[in-house]
């Protein structure tokens, strides 16, 4: 255990012992934002049209499934559900100001919101940028994702790295869960890795997204990050987030626009990530805030000891309440 986890472990009590989780893309679906209609968070929405430029209550409520694919168009819209139910979480006393975060992948910056790094409108505007930058990269280097499970990491990174030395671009883009590894790159890419890692048990499933993210063919996507990113303040994070790209805890407002440039073009390590908020950071408890259960269900694999509830719905407060 390092310093920083030596002093969180110290100061962690019944009362800290809880961590907030925030989901990424992938979790839209058609009228997400109806549950949050009528609640005080509701709103926040024009807001959130306004930093984004985007009708945010035309997405959350009528919004098809094809909209709601367009990879900007998805992280708006995740992000503003995500936003809501945090708001909400904290009214209805399901969460704490002061409570350590991590976000998967787009979640990340909800769970800077969370944390006091960032100001909600702040990281309106970035996912907005964030999105056109990652669909107009992805319709440059054109590229997809597949999950493959039942592998393990170590061998999907082998196959990985066996490809690209053949010449096929390929590399690991999210350490989910034991036994679920989602690959990033070209389709002969896919292809190649797929076939070194096939066994029994093994299963390649593609995913419905826009591009190869978390893999270098999403620089152009970075470059214009890092540029929207110099326009914007951090502050010191309350509590901490466990990063993405290095499953370590960052406090430092320093720290962040470089993390958040390098999650662009790097691997999700959320397992790692889990495993350090239960471990150095010893947090007991998991609460997932936002729409689905994608994470609530990945916590569950990763640690089967730990308590975990989802917050995704106003009438989920009953449960997700300590």
């Amino acid at each position: 255990m390092d310093e920083t986890g030596a002093q969180d472990a110290a100061m962690t009590t019944d009362a800290d012992a809880t961590a907030l989780l925030f989901p990424g893309q992938g979790t839209q679906r058609r009228g997400m934002g109806e549950p949050w209609r009528d609640t005080d968070a509701w709103s926040l929405v024009p807001e959130l049209s306004e930093a984004t430029g985007t009708d945010v209550e035309e997405l959350l409520l009528k919004a098809g499934d094809e909209t709601l694919r367009r990879t900007d168009l998805a992280q708006i819209s995740v992000f503003a559900v995500s936003l809501m139910a945090y708001e909400e979480a904290l009214r209805l006393g399901v969460a704490g100001r002061d409570a350590v975060c991590a976000g998967h992948s787009l979640g990340e910056y909800t769970a800077l919101v969370a944390a006091g790094a960032l100001a909600y409108r702040d990281a309106a505007r970035l996912v907005a940028a964030r999105g056109r930058a990652m669909r107009g990269a992805a319709a440059e280097r054109r590229g997809g994702m597949a999950v493959l499970l039942g592998a393990e990491e170590e061998a999907v990174v082998r196959a990985t790295e066996t490809a690209r030395a053949a010449g096929d671009r390929v590399w690991v883009a999210n350490l989910n869960c034991p036994g679920q590894v989602v690959v990033s790159g070209t389709e002969a890419g896919l292809d190649h890795a797929a076939r070194l890692v096939a066994a029994p048990g093994v299963k390649r499933i593609a995913i419905r997204v826009g591009g190869a993210f978390h893999s270098p063919l999403m620089a152009p996507a970075a470059d214009r990050l890092e540029r929207a990113l110099a326009d914007v303040e951090f502050s010191t994070v309350r509590g901490g987030v466990v990063a993405n790209v290095d499953a370590a805890v960052h406090r430092a407002a320093a720290d962040w626009p470089g993390l958040l440039v390098r999650q662009l073009v790097s691997p999700v390590r959320w397992e790692h990530g889990v495993r350090t908020l239960l471990g150095p950071l010893r947090r007991r408890r998991l609460v997932e805030i936002g729409p689905g259960r994608t994470l609530a269900g990945l916590a569950r694999r990763i640690s089967k000891d730990t308590e975990v509830v989802a917050f995704d719905a106003p009438d989920a407060a009953r449960t997700a309440r300590h």
